[in-house]
């Protein structure tokens, strides 16, 4: 059968004030360490004594000691209210200034483009915060998983997320070396991918991910989203895989811009599709809604907002938009 392990109501009463009985010998003298009349704390005691079913202490009018059973429940409960006191100290600490650990989700290909930079600057700024980075191409629950933030692409910030922007909308590229594009020419139009090789992307789910495109011949004013299915010699499950692939002349990758950016501005990729490239929400540093945030996450955050003041005015709540979270990295 199940044992019931809870703590019943009230177990702890009377402890405090037996501890400090025991220490002084004196009900008068625990009674002035802990503020209050003599009569509390012999009250104390002796509802104690009873919910335990045993006298703790023998009284005259001359001196108090304890009992064996006194001397039994001493030796255990001493040890154990310090241990209390203490975790109500080390909770209170961290309740109070930024100290003890950082928890972020992160995708992997967030991190050499604008983690790092920004961990350095934060671990020297708050020195008493350890900060520890998991990263994953999955999409994990933070509440579940115990992370105090996580770092994600706008498509995926869920609706009861609270959004902090980390940088400004980008554009997903498709880019190919100088090699590439000189043997199999540039595509001109998204349905010219399917005489391309193309570097696939694979979700957490499982899933090949679609191209997705923003098909400006369609006569609106905002444009049609359209998704091919493309082809090609390589499927990975992270960008930066499909990145160096690409630099490597293996084929044509469709990739987040600031991902891209240092190798379009040394020439080793070009861009091509322009015209056609979707606007994605942007970074989002996201976590659960919460009335009281411990300060070492609010120290990240603001962190975060200082860092990427001059990034440009992101729309909070971009999770909100949609009719529910979106599954899948």
């Amino acid at each position: 059968m199940k044992q019931n392990f809870t703590v019943r109501q009230g177990a702890l009463d009377g402890v405090e004030a037996f501890l400090s009985v025991a220490r002084h010998r004196s009900f008068r003298k625990a009674a002035a360490e802990l503020g209050v009349t003599p009569s509390a704390i012999s009250q104390a005691v002796r509802v104690l004594e009873e919910r335990i079913g045993a006298a703790l202490f023998t009284r005259t009018t001359r001196s108090v000691g304890l009992t064996e059973a006194g001397e039994r429940f001493l030796s255990r409960a001493k040890p154990a209210f310090e241990e209390l006191v203490a975790a109500s100290e080390v909770a209170r600490g961290l309740g109070q200034r930024p100290a003890g650990l950082l928890r972020l989700s992160v995708p992997r290909a967030i991190v050499p483009i604008l983690l790092e930079p920004l961990i350095a600057s934060f671990c020297k700024a708050y020195p008493e915060v350890e900060v520890e980075i998991a990263a994953s191409k999955e999409l994990v629950d933070l509440a579940a998983e115990g992370f105090d933030a996580g770092i994600r692409l706008g498509q995926f910030v869920e609706a009861d997320m609270v959004a902090v922007p980390m940088t400004p909308p980008f554009h997903l590229v498709v880019v190919g070396s100088p090699a590439y594009l000189a043997e199999r020419g540039k595509p001109t139009h998204p349905d010219d991918l399917r005489q391309h090789a193309c570097l696939r992307w694979r979700r957490s789910s499982g899933a090949l991910a679609l191209w997705s495109f923003d098909d400006k011949d369609k006569d609106n004013d905002s444009g049609g989203a359209i998704e091919i299915a493309v082809s090609g010699p390589l499927i990975a499950s992270d960008f930066p895989t499909m990145l160096g692939a690409a630099i490597e002349g293996l084929g044509l990758a469709q990739l987040p811009e600031p991902l891209a950016a240092g190798a379009l501005k040394a020439g080793k990729l070009v861009p091509v599709l322009q015209a056609y490239a979707p606007l994605m929400p942007g970074v989002f540093l996201c976590y659960p809604g919460r009335r009281q945030i411990m300060p070492k996450l609010r120290a990240f955050i603001d962190h975060v907002k200082s860092r990427t003041a001059g990034d440009g005015k992101v729309q909070p709540g971009v999770g909100a938009k949609r009719a529910g979270p979106r599954k899948g990295g």
